[in-house]
């Protein structure tokens, strides 16, 4: 299965100490060149950055050569996200943005973001869907009540 992934599902599985679910679930993860800087930018939390330097084999960062022309309304990691998805003919893309999001459903691709990540891997018995939840609480990650609701009412017996 080839996955590539925009910044923030990685910055926030590193953020929660669960980025080792991505190569469970998937084995291999592209992310474009602007995926990369955007990951080790200053303002980029120092977990992610101390994450990036000891580059693990499983991830593999790629040069984007042209960007379409109905990507140019998204920020730069997802239309890099989204086209590096587009040259390799990608089965799933993992973004958080709403609008990104659409667009790459829009181009016919699976889609899926952190919280996905999260219930499939919880699904798989890697993670304990509760805590990570908790954990990602304590982060800046941002969703809906009505997802997280529904999240959880998966949980209930």
């Amino acid at each position: 299965m080839t996955v590539v992934s925009n910044t923030s599902p990685l910055n926030y599985l590193v953020l929660i100490d669960h980025q080792e679910i991505l190569p469970v679930l998937f084995g291999h993860v592209l992310i474009p060149e602007a995926v990369w800087h955007e990951l080790r930018s200053p303002a980029a939390p120092q977990p992610v950055k101390a994450f990036l330097e000891t580059w693990p084999s499983w991830l593999e960062r790629r040069i984007v050569s042209q960007i379409p022309q109905d990507l140019q309304q998204l920020d730069p990691g997802e239309q890099e996200a989204i086209a590096l998805a587009q040259s390799v003919g990608a089965s799933l893309v993992l973004l958080d943005e709403k609008k990104g999001r659409q667009v790459a459903r829009d181009l016919g691709f699976a889609v899926t973001g952190t919280l996905g990540v999260l219930d499939l891997a919880a699904r798989r018995g890697l993670v304990d869907l509760v805590d990570a939840l908790k954990r990602l609480e304590r982060t800046t990650f941002r969703t809906t009540p009505r997802l997280l609701r529904h999240i959880q009412e998966k949980l209930s017996p």
